[in-house]
């Protein structure tokens, strides 16, 4: 059974995952940051530091949101950066810090499916996923789909959250997602079920080397698997 944000609506999880982004997108950046005390920010400069070394020219961000992994990514200097969604709220606020900051020459964001992507096979270096994997409808065909549009030994790099393990580290984070968050986020976004479908998203997500597993069962190579934080998120890295 998929865990999805409303479930008293006879909606696809994809149907409702586009509908609550767009129900929080006006708060979304405050919340993000806030909640997590900045360190996805932190999470996602790593993920672009692995990547430096491979020179990428072009770049995919998948579920971008607001487009902050695609921002990150200006610092690999590459010729082209494309953010898609399926959250055209989320779309339109990443579209305005984008132009805030002068880079729509080099930043496009545009509506767009992961299990369904309108692009050529082989088309980019490196894709970048943002906590945006747990929320596919079809894991294994968006993992399928972001194979199919890199090109041959280019890089897809995930950041994902995970679930530690370690006391005292996974009572604190339990804690904090199931009885914190949750009431944080409904009161700034007004959505009851976004933050609350949060936590559940998470914990039905098969993380660490479970989806290490999934990345090789479709076609993936040299999958590493980097705990952040305690393990309360982790990078996932691999090469077609």
């Amino acid at each position: 059974m998929q865990v999805v944000p409303y479930k008293k609506e006879d909606k696809s999880k994809k149907e409702q995952v586009a509908t609550m982004f767009n129900n929080i997108s006006h708060r979304y950046d405050f919340l993000n940051h806030t909640l997590s005390m900045g360190i996805d920010i932190l999470w996602r400069r790593k993920a672009i530091r692995l990547l430096k070394p491979f020179k990428p020219e072009t770049v995919l961000d998948i579920a971008t949101g607001t487009g902050d992994f695609a921002l990150e990514a200006v610092k690999l200097n590459p010729k082209k950066i494309v953010g898609v969604d399926i959250a055209e709220g989320m779309l339109t606020v990443g579209r305005q810090k984008i132009a805030r900051k002068g880079l729509l020459d080099l930043i496009e964001l545009a509506y767009g499916d992961s299990e369904n992507l309108a692009f050529a096979d082989n088309k980019f270096d490196v894709i970048t996923v943002g906590f945006g994997v747990r929320n596919f409808e079809n894991l294994r065909q968006g993992l399928r789909e972001m194979y199919r549009v890199t090109r041959a030994g280019g890089h897809v790099m995930i950041i994902e959250f995970s679930r530690p393990a370690k006391f005292p580290v996974k009572q604190l984070y339990n804690f904090y997602f199931k009885a914190i968050l949750p009431k944080i986020g409904r009161l700034v976004s007004r959505d009851n079920a976004a933050y609350a479908y949060l936590p559940e998203s998470v914990a039905a997500f098969p993380d660490g080397e479970n989806f290490i597993q999934i990345l090789r069962e479709t076609g993936y190579k040299e999958a590493k698997w980097i705990p952040l934080t305690f393990g309360i998120s982790s990078i996932y890295w691999a090469r077609k």
